[in-house]
């Protein structure tokens, strides 16, 4: 039969830590000295067992009790031979714990004496020894070895040899006293340590731990192949149990493995083997290819699962048995696990188990936790922006559209303002296969004649046919998966946004769906036209938006007017009434940045829907803008006049605004709500000169451009740097975010000293003497004598 005892396992190995390896010694050592004394027991039982087997022979009752006498004689020769002090102290112990603890098995129960009851001074040897309960010695099973036979006179004689076998419950029984013993001994207390003592031990533990997690990095990177099983080595120190150095160490061993995946994963995804594939033979390079892939993907897994672990122990708030590790510092850890499943998101999106981190990553960007909820959103939006299939794009889309319907629509709204990071655009629709195919290089007709023979060019000319139709294929097929692709992300954005517009329209995430739609609107499909802008229009007269939110529905329906939308008989006078209506909302206080909206709704509404524009409507917005410039800061107000630019050189007789002389009948009628009927032909741009005098220089600029009819070319025409910039853009690079000036404030030169003359050019002559002899007398300091004029008084 075979040994039960375990062996301990790699990982319980890995967990032992220094202190536990001395006390094993320890143990050891103390084991060792515990079988020296059994064995010096076992001498004295087997004595003892020998006198007794002697004392068995029937003699005459005479010679019984003369024996008796003698061998009482001869004991307490012994006893004087060998005094107490040479016995073990733990015999002793033994001996007197064994009489005072006497039970119910070492009791004669012939006897109504009590238990503890003295013994008797005169007590025979063997009486006492009779008295203690016996245990039958069985011989062990023997176990006959056959060995060589040997041959004689009288023919073969066979050879045996006995085999004692040992007894398992025995093993069993001194394995489970070791480990009692040895729980004993580690429970006895560690020396004292001082602060600084204990500083310098943790510092001295950690660096070994560094260069352990730094040795076994450099051995997987320099031999991936080979080394492979060292990554489960490293990954069990995930598993760190010494309390002063378990946070640092989990911490740099989930870096570290991170960094390692990164580097030596393939670029292409692992696919598991079929049972077929198994089976059939290999070469070596083959077979050393599948171990490590497979042992590669095992260990990946295991990686993000205890990545995973450590996340929810402590969104649960949950302590291991162990106590190795504090709550407080469950989220450091948890924090640097989120940030290595975001880099592992980004880093390895073609790689095994993408979507599980995908699937991880979604809902930590609705977490209480700001900065982890930043790191998930970076990590998608970097996922977004290089993703140029839209494979990746699209699983993460599924899994937020899932949340956000799971939620029942109470996210943060940043969760779905990542969608505008995708990179879904119409030109890459529209791209043809042979902008997506890649470029072959064919021999010319002359190329041909000179290097090949004719049989030679018509095989390549057939080649070059076939490779041709190839690569077409292959262009074509990997433009129809992109758009299909794009077409299914594109699907659950919009079906989120209108479940979003349908149920919950006093939402949060309303303002995050109408910018998103302002961005896509001119994806959806024509049949959704006439629905959206009657649910933007309703949206806009219920009055409950915020001034941002209406300026994301004008510009949402204005962008779907504008793409496909065109071929729609449709006029917005409703969307251009109600933002000539709330313009003045805009100032220079908290509204300010929302003038970006502002003038992107303006560009599309004129500069791309000039034919449809009446002159009425153009005036009239020229001069609530010009209005507005005063209003609002620097760079608003060259965004505006940049608008105003465009209007001024888009529409023809714009500059009746410049000349005083009234056009027409009627009066202008600056609170009027309606452009088409305020008579704007009527009024002029008197606004421009007071913008002359901005102090900000770029204001001035386009001021005096504007007022001399916004010419291309000329004296009075603009400068390429702000002619050729749209009014977004220079909205943006005038900024003053960052309390900076642009253009920057030149420095003033301190005035010297000898700038100017002495004081004396400025000063009379006669004056300047009295001066210089004021100030060279010397001043002499009287007493001061209230009370002189009532003495002279009295005197008179």
């Amino acid at each position: 039969r075979k040994n039960t005892k375990r062996v301990p396992s790699f990982r319980k190995l890995l967990r032992t830590s220094k202190i536990k390896l001395d006390n094993k010694l320890k143990n050891k050592q103390y084991k060792q000295q515990s079988a020296a004394k059994k064995y010096r027991k076992e001498q004295k039982k087997l004595r003892e067992a020998v006198r007794d087997a002697i004392s068995r022979k029937p003699f005459p009752l005479e010679e019984c009790k003369k024996r008796q006498v003698a061998e009482k004689r001869v004991e307490e020769e012994e006893e004087d031979a060998l005094p107490l002090d040479m016995m073990d102290e733990d015999d002793l112990k033994l001996m007197e714990d064994l009489a005072q603890k006497a039970s119910f098995l070492t009791r004669d129960l012939s006897s109504d004496e009590p238990v503890h009851v003295k013994k008797r001074k005169h007590e025979s040897v063997i009486d006492k020894y009779e008295k203690v309960p016996r245990r039958m010695q069985t011989e062990p099973e023997k176990e006959l070895i056959h060995l060589l036979p040997i041959k004689d006179k009288g023919g073969i004689i066979p050879q045996t040899m006995e085999k004692p076998v040992l007894d398992v419950a025995q093993n069993e029984e001194e394995d489970t006293e070791e480990m009692e013993e040895a729980e004993d001994f580690n429970e006895e207390l560690l020396p004292v340590l001082t602060p600084e003592e204990m500083a310098a031990q943790r510092r001295q533990k950690l660096q070994e731990r560094k260069m352990h997690i730094a040795a076994l990095a450099s051995a997987i990177l320099s031999e991936p192949d080979n080394n492979i099983k060292k990554l489960k080595e490293l990954r069990a120190m995930l598993m760190e149990q010494d309390p002063n150095v378990a946070v640092i160490v989990r911490k740099l061993v989930m870096v570290s493995l991170m960094e390692i995946f990164k580097d030596i994963a393939p670029s292409y995804k692992i696919r598991p083997l079929t049972e077929a594939e198994k089976a059939t033979k290999v070469k070596k390079e083959t077979q050393k290819l599948r171990e490590f892939e497979e042992g590669l993907v095992s260990q990946y897994k295991f990686y993000l699962e205890n990545l995973e672990q450590t996340i929810k122990d402590w969104k649960q708030r949950k302590l291991k048995k162990s106590n190795v590790i504090s709550l407080k510092a469950y989220k450091g850890l948890a924090e640097i696990a989120v940030k290595c499943l975001c880099e592992l998101l980004v880093a390895l999106p073609h790689f095994n188990f993408h979507n599980n981190i995908i699937v991880l990553i979604v809902p930590l960007m609705n977490d209480a936790s700001k900065m982890i909820s930043e790191l998930c959103f970076e990590a998608v939006k970097k996922l977004f922006k290089q993703d140029k299939l839209g494979c990746a794009s699209l699983g993460v889309v599924k899994v937020i559209s899932g949340l956000v319907r799971g939620r029942n629509y109470d996210v943060r709204p940043e969760v779905l303002k990542v969608f505008l990071h995708l990179r879904i655009k119409e030109v890459e629709l529209q791209k043809d296969s042979e902008d997506i195919a890649p470029k072959k290089k064919f021999m010319t007709y002359k190329e041909k004649r000179k290097n090949l023979s004719r049989m030679q060019r018509k095989w390549k000319k057939a080649e070059e046919k076939l490779e041709r139709e190839l690569l077409e294929a292959e262009a074509s097929e990997s433009k129809e998966k992109k758009l299909k692709l794009h077409t299914e992300t594109l699907n659950i954005v919009f079906v989120t946004y209108f479940r979003i517009l349908k149920k919950a329209q006093k939402s949060p995430l309303l303002p995050a769906v109408l910018e998103g739609l302002a961005k896509f609107a001119h994806l959806i499909n024509v049949e959704f036209f006439d629905d959206l802008l009657i649910v933007l229009h309703s949206l806009i007269a219920s009055g409950g938006l915020s001034y941002r939110e209406s300026l994301h529905c004008v510009l949402s329906a204005f962008h779907i007017l504008s793409g496909q939308g065109d071929v729609l008989n449709i006029d917005p006078m409703k969307f251009y009434t109600h933002l000539y209506k709330t313009l003045f909302s805009l100032h220079s206080g908290g509204t300010n940045d929302d003038t970006g909206i502002v003038l992107q709704c303006l560009d599309v509404m004129f500069a791309k829907r000039r034919k449809q524009v009446s002159q009425q409507r153009a005036l009239a917005f020229l001069k609530r803008l010009s209005t507005l410039a005063l209003h609002v800061l620097p760079n608003a107000s060259v965004g505006i006049l940049a608008t105003n630019r465009v209007l001024m050189q888009t529409f023809p007789k714009m500059d009746l605004l410049l000349d005083n002389e009234s056009q027409g009948s009627g009066v202008y009628l600056p609170e009027l709500e309606e452009p088409e009927h305020c008579n704007a032909q009527n009024t002029a741009l008197w606004e421009l000169h007071l913008l002359q005098r901005h102090y900000h220089p770029t204001v001035q600029k386009f001021a005096s451009h504007l007022i001399v009819g916004a010419p291309t070319e000329g004296s009075g025409a603009l400068s390429l740097d702000l002619s050729q910039r749209p009014a977004t853009e220079l909205f943006e690079a005038y900024s003053m975010r960052g309390m900076t000036f642009n253009p920057p404030v030149a420095s003033v030169t301190p005035r010297r000293k000898d700038t100017f003359s002495q004081m004396d050019s400025f000063i009379d002559e006669e004056l300047n003497k009295q001066l210089q002899q004021h100030i060279s007398d010397t001043i002499v300091h009287k007493p001061l004598d209230f009370a002189k004029h009532l003495k002279e008084s009295l005197l008179l």
